[in-house]
């Protein structure tokens, strides 16, 4: 089996006591941003100034119960969140969160239990890293493509080559130039428009 690459992550821990922070602080390693927020306002506040990776929230927060605040960052974000509650609600919050891919526990959660969470949330956003690198690169190519294909086009109309010459062409200037296909396609749309 392929070893995962290490990837760094930023994490938000949302809650208004210390003891859950220390808690999620345990399981973290391999993290480039750690930070808290004690109250719904101003995690909303960290949530548009930063994108995290992953929202762990210890609810009922100060300010909120703080349950469209984790609907809110699900929607906006490829953030993977988990919600520890209390017991007496867990049920109902699960039955309102868990359809939208939020993760929850009941509180106090198992040092266990929150070590797998967070593992598994990490591992997520590993697979959610690597299809977006995969859609910039076929982004990437898609665009080479569309250039490459409008020097063609102009090479075509401008000096009367066919297709297989102007292709050929475009590769000829790359190489000499030690260029991309890309840039020569460029370089050579802007001689075309002088």
């Amino acid at each position: 089996m392929a070893k995962q690459k290490d990837i760094s992550h930023s994490i938000l821990i949302i809650s208004s006591t210390e003891q859950f922070e220390m808690q999620v602080k345990k399981h973290l390693v391999g993290f480039l941003t750690i930070d808290v927020r004690k109250s719904c306002a101003a995690a909303r506040r960290a949530i548009l100034e930063q994108n995290y990776d992953i929202i762990v929230m210890r609810l009922p927060l100060p300010d909120d119960l703080g349950l469209d605040l984790a609907l809110d960052a699900v929607e906006d974000s490829t953030a993977s969140v988990l919600v520890e509650v209390p017991r007496e609600i867990y049920e109902d919050v699960t039955d309102r969160l868990s359809d939208y891919g939020i993760m929850v526990m009941p509180s106090p959660s198992q040092m266990f239990q929150l070590d797998k969470a967070l593992r598994y949330m990490k591992a997520r956003q590993n697979v959610v890293h690597n299809l977006k690198q995969k859609l910039q690169k076929a982004q990437e190519k898609t665009e080479e493509v569309r250039i490459v294909s409008k020097a063609k086009l102009m090479l075509m109309e401008e000096k009367h080559m066919t297709e297989d010459d102007a292709h050929r062409f475009i590769g000829k200037t790359a190489m000499n130039n030690g260029i991309s296909r890309r840039k020569a396609a460029e370089m050579i749309m802007e001689d075309l428009d002088s």
